[in-house]
């Protein structure tokens, strides 16, 4: 049996009673970074047993655990923060499994996209979750494809990337597309960004250094945006209450 487990994307509370349960009653844990894990685990006081399975390594050790598997082993994975295969290690493994008729149980929770789209503003009732995208090949192929997209538009992105991605967007979907940047969701300084494409590379471009993981949620094409809606400059909220510290 594989278990796919969620982990809190910042605040140690945002694991469910399940997955607690599942951790401390598998034989082993595949993790992304077991260092990281370890946080985790010693927070909770589970002594599973614990091994990597990340990138670089996936092809050499799926065949490690399904093997384990078909001798009996129930294995749970996890990564670093969030949903296991959710722009993140995962699917090889699943994909692996399967195809050897080994039963895959995925438990619902912690995901960063869908905490950043619910509080966003935009619409949510049609969106597409795009992931990261290309750093390089086949980048420009994607944005013109999102500059047609009627849907909310919902991507994740790294720091020291962000303006350029700001940039890319504005000069495919234009300058004027409203947009949000949710960033360290959930940690304590969390913070939402709303404003224009054009807004938002301003507001970031003049702070000094930009930490965190990042989610932009992007209107879709058809949006008809609330009058209401930041233009002029960003508007940035910060979400901090000493419940939402990691």
């Amino acid at each position: 049996m594989l278990y796919l487990v969620p982990t809190p994307i910042g605040n140690l509370e945002d694991l469910t009673l399940r997955a607690l349960r599942i951790l401390r009653e598998v034989d082993l844990i595949a993790c992304e970074d077991t260092r990281t894990s370890a946080k985790l685990l010693r927070h909770y006081g589970i002594t599973t047993p614990t091994t990597s399975y990340h990138a670089h390594n996936e092809a050499r050790k799926a065949a490690e655990l399904v093997a384990r598997m078909e001798a009996g082993a129930r294995v749970a994975l996890i990564t670093d923060a969030g949903t296991p295969g959710i722009s993140d290690p995962g699917f090889y493994l699943v994909r692996a499994c399967l195809r050897r008729r080994i039963p895959v149980v995925a438990l619902p929770g912690p995901t960063a996209f869908v905490p950043a789209l619910a509080a966003s503003g935009l619409p949510t009732d049609r969106f597409v979750f795009e992931g990261f995208l290309p750093v390089k090949k086949g980048r420009q192929k994607r944005l013109a494809e999102l500059a047609a997209e009627p849907r909310t538009i919902v991507l994740y992105e790294s720091p020291h990337r962000l303006l350029r991605t700001l940039d890319d967007l504005a000069r495919a979907l234009g300058e004027e597309r409203p947009a949000v940047v949710a960033r360290e969701l959930t940690k304590t300084f969390e913070e939402f960004a709303r404003g224009t494409l054009r807004t938002l590379h301003a507001y970031y471009a003049a702070q000094p250094r930009v930490r965190g993981e990042l989610v932009l949620v992007v209107a879709g094409t058809g949006y008809r945006p609330d009058p209401e809606w930041p233009r002029d400059r960003a508007i940035v909220i910060s979400s901090y209450t000493p419940e939402t510290a990691s």
